[in-house]
């Protein structure tokens, strides 16, 4: 029973936090490659996935999550109701409520000190994020995002060369994503997995993909398509890269798992504020409705993630 446990909760997280989460990784490489049939997208995403996935597997002696669950330990026994978190993830996934996946699914296997560092850990993310973000965008926002910009770069050859840029920037993204993440899609399988259990992990996760890529992103996609020239190949190319390098210098910081989708809307809000107050201050109101919604989004993850651990303490 505890095996049929794990294997759903594994099948469930996988498709949750995917899919949640795909917005932060590959959504903006979704919208801006609107025109490229989805399997060539699916293909690119799932090479990257299986390389960091077996990468980690053979360098950690089988530990795919990179460190991140050492100090959180499988229970010893498995109940039932360790399902309702990755459950409750995919309910709000299908409503298009993008959550903290990292507090939704890891806190019910956390003691108290472990989620509070992540929360910090998270809170300090999103800040440093926005404010990284506003700093860039202060920078390179009358060159690179203005409408006169954008459209004579879509006149131009050079075109081309921010379309191979944004495969590389996305790869570079998805990789650094994957190595934060993995932890939230594998905690309810063994720390250290065998090479029949990687093999069927990679098939379920494969197939997942190939579904999420069907459908563009389902409905948490349009998170993304709401903001300022996401569809732009150099735009989304830029927000890539700059979310790729802080999760590589902050999220590697320590082990300690953090919520990537905090950051990821911490990256969002600081572009969206500095493009609008530079390029369309008459619509700076209407910035900060979408920013304090977005940020309204992500703490309903958290909060639905704490009464769910208090639940399951309380059934324990």
């Amino acid at each position: 029973m505890e095996l049929v446990i794990a294997y759903i909760g594994f099948i469930i997280s996988a498709y949750s936090v995917i899919a949640n989460d795909v917005i932060q990784t590959l959504g903006t490489f979704i919208s801006s490659n609107f025109k490229v049939k989805w399997w060539w997208l699916w293909f690119f995403a799932i090479s990257i996935l299986t390389a960091t996935l077996c990468y980690g597997w053979y360098m950690n002696d089988g530990d795919v999550s990179y460190g991140r669950l050492a100090n959180i330990p499988l229970p010893e026994k498995l109940e039932w109701w360790y399902l309702l978190a990755p459950i409750a993830l995919l309910v709000i996934t299908r409503v298009g409520v993008p959550v903290s996946t990292t507090f939704m699914i890891l806190s019910i296997f956390s003691s108290s000190v472990i989620i509070e560092k992540m929360i910090l850990k998270s809170i300090y993310g999103y800040a440093i994020a926005f404010v990284f973000a506003i700093s860039v965008y202060v920078l390179i926002s009358r060159r690179l995002e203005s409408k006169f910009s954008l459209d004579k770069l879509d006149k131009q050859a050079k075109k081309h060369y921010w379309l191979v840029a944004q495969w590389f920037s996305t790869g570079f993204l998805w990789s650094q994503w994957l190595i934060q993440d993995f932890a939230n899609i594998f905690v309810f399988l063994p720390r250290k997995l065998s090479l029949e259990q990687l093999i069927l992990a990679i098939s379920c996760i494969l197939l997942i993909m190939a579904y999420i890529f069907r459908k563009r992103g389902g409905k948490i996609q349009e998170i993304v398509n709401q903001k300022s020239n996401t569809k732009n190949i150099r735009s989304a190319t830029i927000i890539d890269l700059i979310y790729g390098i802080f999760l590589f210098v902050f999220g590697n910081i320590n082990s300690i798992p953090m919520s990537t989708t905090w950051v990821f809307m911490g990256i969002l809000a600081g572009r969206e504020l500095a493009i609008t107050y530079l390029l369309n201050k008459s619509k700076i109101k209407y910035t900060y409705i979408i920013i304090a919604k977005d940020f309204g989004k992500v703490n309903i993850g958290l909060a639905v993630s704490v009464v769910i651990a208090f639940l399951i303490q309380y059934l324990k």
